[in-house]
């Protein structure tokens, strides 16, 4: 007997965004460069889809510092695009997304709005399968080595610093990222070398976000040698392939970049470049998880390592279904917006066994809510 296949659609697509606190203002580089302030909040936008059957999926996107709300009212103009489609046919959603706005783009701004609903699409694609995002995509690991950032930051004294990074080893994190950038670049030696005295052999990298020109580079690179690091990230401008590719070919220790591109396009031509020994993709940078699809495959096919940015309850399930052994950025900073936590043991993160992404919304990030619209049929 022939079974039918049952198609469903869209109904009601809700959008939120949600302004998380910081417990302490972040600096990095760039503030001590004097481009940015610092950080004490997190812009979240979520999308909820619910379907004709009663499914739901639930998706976000986030910004740093600015363009929260633009996110956001990009998300709303676009979001009746959704209404009436087969929830499925999550590229040709895709497209007609970025179509609906496409006179401000394929990337940035736009595409991480379209992160949102994309996200979600994949969430309630899994779920109706009854599997974790990671095994529907086909994992090849039910855990991914993870690292911790959080602990890290240039305002941070080194004391605490080193302290931080002690306490997350001891909690089963599997190593330590912390950010140089210092005006003095002895500064920036100590700490790095007072971190790996403390940590002993545990993995260490850092993080220069994008402030040091060619020459700086090139000597810190020099310096940091001895240091044993599994990366230096971002040393240079985020769009300087050619920089980071000569910085690549000429050290041992790997260059690691890629989190604030935000289009398929730009990957592929850092790619292209040999820019990055360790290629970092940010899904809902990059327009979600279908685009980051295509980064992993550009990835793959030249043989790279990987470490998706941020947004560890998506990138945990994208980091399983790679092919190379890749790691995964620990942040507790968006553990208040949902109900579930991921599992950190044996300096690896596990996947949850729960449909989808393995989260709900909590009541908590509910009430930080700054705007909300529904659209439905």
């Amino acid at each position: 007997m022939t079974e039918t296949a049952v198609l469903d659609r869209i109904t009601r697509v809700e959008i939120s965004s949600v302004a998380l606190p910081l417990p302490t203002a972040i600096s990095d580089a760039k503030v001590l460069t004097g481009r940015q302030k610092p950080m004490t909040e997190v812009a979240v936008l979520f999308a909820e889809i619910t379907t004709a059957s009663g499914l739901e999926g639930v998706g976000f996107s986030y910004s740093k510092r600015a363009g929260g709300p633009g996110q956001f009212a990009h998300a709303r103009e676009i979001a009746p695009v959704l209404l009436g489609e087969d929830p499925s046919d999550i590229a040709k959603i895709w497209d007609k997304l970025v179509w609906a706005g496409a006179s401000v783009g394929r990337s940035g701004l736009s595409v991480q709005a379209i992160a949102a609903f994309d996200v979600a699409l994949w969430d309630l694609k899994a779920k109706r399968a009854g599997l974790p995002l990671a095994k529907l995509l086909g994992a090849h690991r039910d855990s991914v080595r993870c690292y911790n950032t959080s602990g890290g930051f240039l305002h941070a004294p080194v004391e605490e610093v080193v302290d931080r990074a002690a306490e997350a080893v001891a909690g089963g994190i599997g190593g330590i990222k912390i950010k140089v950038g210092h005006p003095d670049n002895a500064v920036d030696l100590a700490r790095v070398t007072a971190v790996r005295e403390k940590i002993g052999d545990v993995p260490l990298m850092v993080d220069a976000n994008q402030q040091w020109d060619r020459p700086t580079a090139r000597r810190m690179c020099r310096a940091l040698e001895p240091l044993d690091l599994v990366w230096i990230e971002e040393p240079l401008d985020a769009h300087d392939f050619e920089g980071h590719a000569l910085l690549a070919s000429h050290f041992d220790t790997p260059i690691a970049t890629g989190e604030m591109l935000t289009s398929v396009a730009e990957h592929r031509e850092l790619i292209r470049a040999g820019g990055a020994d360790i290629v970092q993709p940010d899904a809902p940078r990059v327009g979600g998880i279908t685009q980051f699809l295509k980064v992993m495959a550009l990835a793959d096919d030249r043989n790279l390592q990987l470490a998706p940015h941020f947004a560890m309850e998506i990138h945990i399930h994208l980091a399983a279904a790679y092919a190379r052994e890749p790691w995964v950025e620990h942040f507790e900073w968006l553990d208040p917006l949902f109900d579930e936590h991921l599992r950190i043991e044996g300096g690896r993160m596990h996947l949850s066994p729960r449909p989808g992404l393995g989260v709900t919304i909590s009541d908590q990030a509910r009430s930080w809510t700054v705007a909300d619209h529904e659209v439905h049929a």
